[in-house]
């Protein structure tokens, strides 16, 4: 079974994971958001104290609130980052938007990448995560299925009776609203959502009451 551990970081308040198995403590770490290094010790500690052996780095996509902290955390745990292909723009234009949001980054597209498309099963231990291709608020976005957890971690693309924002470049509303009904909705109603910003709700609560859909 997979635990889960929810931060806030950065002055965008965005949801970095720290997703475990619990019989080997093989972790993910997701959305890497730390702008302070007050916020990576945060996490370090976090992951000493759970005595977790990181093994997977995963985006939901690469807009700079949630990579602010990628290069700090793919070299001191020594992984590739995990992402769609599509994010390679946003990876290399980082410094670009960082520096309009008041992010100080530098591009991340020199990173070791590892690229994953819908579908795709990654082991963490001895369980799996699904990958679920979610485009429409930005090119690349991904969310990550726990199926025996009935969790799914959706990003930026639905929000607690929201959506993503779609009016920055790349976006698509219609795009974004057929990800979310195709490759979210069609989850058991009992699925915990886990999104990019905010708090959590479930499947249910969002078909029943986000006013977007």
């Amino acid at each position: 079974m997979i635990q889960v551990k929810q931060f806030a970081f950065n002055h965008f308040q965005t949801n970095c994971y720290v997703l475990w198995d619990e019989a080997t403590r093989q972790c993910a770490i997701v959305d890497p958001a730390c702008e302070t290094q007050s916020e990576e010790h945060l996490l370090h500690r976090f992951i000493l104290s759970q005595q977790l052996t990181p093994t997977l780095l995963l985006l939901t996509h690469a807009h700079t609130d949630h990579i602010c902290g990628l290069r700090q955390i793919a070299t001191q745990y020594h992984l590739p980052v995990t992402t769609h292909h599509d994010s390679i723009r946003l990876l290399r234009t980082a410094g670009g938007y960082g520096a309009v949001l008041g992010f100080d980054v530098d591009r991340m597209d020199d990173l070791d990448t590892h690229f994953v498309v819908d579908g795709d099963q990654l082991t963490l231990g001895e369980s799996t995560v699904e990958c679920r291709y979610v485009p429409g608020h930005c090119p690349g976005s991904m969310a990550y299925v726990l199926h025996p957890e009935q969790m799914v971690l959706t990003g930026d693309a639905l929000f607690r009776f929201s959506i993503g924002r779609t009016d920055l470049p790349g976006g698509d509303l219609t795009q974004l609203l057929a990800s979310i009904r195709q490759r979210l909705l069609t989850l058991d109603g009992d699925y915990m959502v886990l999104p990019g910003h905010g708090d959590c709700s479930s499947i249910a609560e969002e078909i029943n009451m986000n006013p977007f859909l």
